[in-house]
């Protein structure tokens, strides 16, 4: 019917045009608009890998990558809550999880960033879960209260980190400092775990997520034991640190934990730049919601991230992005 050869290579041409642009609407349709054209990178500042900010941010990776088109999102370790304020602020990251405490530090310029320009362009994308002031000991140091870490070597955390400064306002309550600690190590979580296994420190102050994965590790090659805080003392802290809340660790968390401790917790945030865009910003939120199995797949603290405290505690503003989709179902702080 067509005499010339370029007529019926055009038709094909464009039968595959067709054919392709339909089945890329069909496919953009299952996924959210993230961008307005071209990729998007999303860098979720996280923690060290033996904490429970990583697989937490892998899998809110994997929730973005699979659900907001023009995405691509990726976990990065990092020295956690500190450090990432830094990284929201220069614009070095999309997304980080953030102590509240150390968020209202660096928006206040108060604490440990007293006597430096405050961090005001942070805004709040939703609380996730409560983060336990854990203090670990091995069982051979006989530490069985806050007051017998006095002339003992302690873990106290990064400098600058959330840890150091919930251990440091913990010593305090009970009149301590670091000074009457036999030695104050700066340390991560990973090289907490590995002096603990090797008998280098006495006891740990570990910030995170139950159960972390350092502390499991400890316990299944060494006697330790988890030390409590007296409620008298807890009342104390959360009357001068108002961000804090009393909770429990379960017994049974750790190997070889038969009682419940009581204990501190702060809550674990997520944090955006005040510029990210804000139809970004809403359908991260939206898919980490509508998503939630996959990061309760991940870990258990999946399960505590909840639509109806997602506002609970927050201490900065929220992103209009993020609050438009709480507005959306009926959640207001």
């Amino acid at each position: 019917m067509f005499k010339k050869p370029g007529i019926k290579i055009l038709l094909v041409i464009l039968l595959i045009a067709l054919v392709t642009g339909c089945t890329s609407k069909g496919a953009e349709n299952d996924k959210e608009a993230g961008t307005n054209g071209g990729t998007q990178y999303i860098s979720i500042a996280t923690g060290g890998p033996a904490g429970t900010y990583y697989p937490l941010g892998g899998a809110l990776a994997k929730i973005f990558n699979d659900n907001i088109d023009g995405v691509t999102a990726n976990a990065q370790s990092t020295g956690a809550s500190a450090e990432n304020v830094g990284l929201i602020s220069k614009g070095d990251a999309e997304v980080a999880f953030i102590q509240n405490d150390i968020t209202y530090y660096a928006f206040t310029g108060t604490e440990t960033f007293e006597g430096k320009e405050k961090i005001e362009n942070m805004r709040g994308m939703a609380m996730v879960y409560p983060e336990l002031v854990q203090i670990i000991a091995t069982k051979e140091s006989e530490i069985k209260s806050v007051d017998d870490l006095k002339g003992k070597k302690v873990a106290i955390g990064a400098p600058g980190s959330g840890v150091e400064a919930n251990a440091r306002q913990v010593l305090d309550i009970h009149g301590l400092s670091y000074d009457d600690l036999g030695k104050a190590d700066y340390l991560s979580f990973n090289e907490a775990a590995d002096q603990l296994k090797n008998k280098q420190i006495d006891a740990a102050f570990i910030t995170a997520g139950i159960p972390t994965s350092a502390v499991t590790e400890v316990a299944q090659t060494s006697d330790i034991v988890v030390i409590p805080i007296e409620s008298d003392k807890i009342d104390e802290l959360i009357e001068k640190y108002p961000y804090y809340t009393e909770v429990d660790i379960p017994k049974g968390t750790y190997k070889g934990q038969e009682h419940d401790n009581p204990t501190i917790a702060v809550m674990a945030m997520l944090v955006v730049p005040e510029e990210l865009d804000e139809d970004l910003v809403y359908n991260m939120t939206k898919t980490m919601f509508e998503q939630r199995q996959v990061i309760i797949d991940t870990h258990d603290r999946g399960n505590d991230i909840q639509l109806e405290t997602a506002l609970t505690g927050m201490p900065i503003d929220v992103h209009p992005g993020a609050m438009r989709y709480y507005e959306e179902q009926g959640i207001s702080k």
